[in-house]
């Protein structure tokens, strides 16, 4: 890595919506860059996800934020959470929250050789950087979050919603008002990752029977673009379908 340039700026930031930014990793490998939503409320701002912590997340979105915030991973894994220990407050869901204690980096998918490697960087976040010193952080939540919490903005409502599958502990965050999913790596409009030693079939199945009950207008997903409706119950539909085909594991088998 060391014949690549060091990048100008690690972090883009894209207004989606009035008081709703999408920031991303656009030098990070595109298959793993996960979206992270920063959503300003009236008296709370919510950053959803952190990316894999390897520039300041917290310096780059420090001119957007004016009131008090709260950085929630959506799941453990390193591509959302590994830059969640910059923040003074932090959430994530009661099972994942001994492995954020803990640095756990099995658990986060980057205990080497792991997911991430050289050729995902396009360029470096700092001179000097490797992938053999990358490191996932260890942190304190300062809140864990169960089925059914409210976080409340002070101008809008979003729920949290326990769906295992891909791990065990996302979640997604939901908007009843404006039928706004905030959907982590519970799903998304790519390869839905279900064969990690962390993931579940049984669960995903499950957290999907539950999703298609879900009225939803829009999902903003972790990772890749967001969608509508339609797309969004094709997409249920598709993985139910798939995974319920003759010899697929139905209930009790851990994948």
């Amino acid at each position: 890595m060391t014949n690549k340039k060091v990048c100008d700026s690690w972090f883009a930031t894209q207004q989606v919506d009035e008081g709703l930014y999408l920031i991303t990793e656009p030098y990070y490998y595109s298959y793993n860059r996960a979206n992270l939503w920063l959503i300003k409320g009236r008296d709370q701002d919510l950053l959803i996800d952190t990316g894999l912590g390897v520039a300041s997340l917290r310096q780059h979105i420090a001119g957007l934020i004016d009131k008090p915030l709260l950085a929630i991973a959506s799941h453990i894994h390193f591509d959302h959470a590994g830059g969640i220990y910059e923040f003074e407050e932090r959430a994530i869901h009661a099972a994942e929250a001994q492995a954020l204690r803990e640095g756990d980096a099995h658990e986060a998918l980057c205990s080497q050789p792991g997911w991430v490697h050289s050729d995902h960087f396009e360029c470096l976040p700092y001179s000097g950087f490797t992938v053999e010193e990358y490191t996932f952080n260890a942190s304190e939540p300062t809140q864990i979050l169960q089925e059914g919490d409210v976080l409340d903005l002070g101008d809008r409502a979003l729920e949290v919603l326990h769906l295992p599958g891909h791990s065990a502990g996302c979640i997604a965050l939901y908007d009843r008002r404006s039928q706004a999913l905030f959907s982590g790596d519970v799903i998304y409009d790519g390869e839905l990752l279900d064969k990690l030693h962390c993931s579940n079939i049984p669960d995903y199945i499950n957290t999907y029977q539950r999703l298609q009950k879900l009225p939803i207008d829009m999902v903003y997903p972790g990772h890749y673009q967001t969608f509508g409706k339609d797309r969004y119950l094709e997409i249920l539909a598709e993985y139910l379908d798939r995974r319920r085909q003759p010899g697929c594991p139905e209930i009790g088998i851990n994948q």
